[in-house]
């Protein structure tokens, strides 16, 4: 009876010894794989005509004060513009105001620096809400946004909205020498 007890006691803490290390070494890996990001965008019409143009948000958990950059890199625009379109989607549900807007020459963060503006754009901007409940950002600058090697943004200081999810902003650009405006591309912003 005895040598039996033993044997227990000896495989018990055997066992002790080798679960409770892997427990406490696996933990921080198992955190990790619930924080992960997706790398990967998925859009439910792909076609060729989708333009996925960069952004950069400061926060996006709901209801949390958020700065919001919508970039135009030199790939984004062909010519210079003299008008941009943001078409605010439907279901973003957040007040914007005229004075927490603004458009800037950018410098585009990474992994050793900040996104932060260089120096603001003179430009009149417009709000404008239809009656079935679209909002549309107009933004006419003093003078042409040329096609150089700068980037451009524009800056949305909001409050996210209620709802997590998926907003997809569009912009259209009106090119110089034209009368018309033309689709430039998408960003989706995330609100988690």
């Amino acid at each position: 009876m005895l040598k039996i007890k033993k044997k227990h006691t000896l495989n018990l803490r055997i066992l002790r010894f080798l679960i409770i290390p892997t427990i406490l070494v696996l933990t921080p890996f198992f955190k990790n794989i619930q924080d992960a990001k997706a790398g990967l965008e998925f859009q439910w019409d792909q076609d060729d005509s989708y333009r996925r143009l960069k952004w950069f948000q400061k926060e996006n958990k709901r209801r949390f004060r958020n700065t919001i950059y919508f970039f135009f890199r030199p790939s984004d625009r062909k010519t210079d513009l003299l008008k941009i379109n943001l078409a605010i989607p439907k279901t973003f549900k957040s007040t914007i105001k005229k004075e927490k807007i603004s458009f800037c020459k950018v410098k585009i963060g990474g992994f050793e620096s900040r996104t932060k503006c260089l120096e603001d754009i003179p430009a009149d901007i417009e709000i404008n809400t239809d009656e079935s409940g679209l909002r549309s950002l107009d933004i006419y600058p003093y003078s042409p946004i040329p096609s150089n090697k700068a980037s451009y943004a524009i800056v949305l200081k909001v409050f996210n909205p209620k709802k997590s999810g998926l907003y997809q902003f569009h912009s259209f650009g009106q090119p110089k020498g034209k009368s018309f405006s033309s689709y430039l591309g998408s960003w989706t912003i995330v609100i988690d």
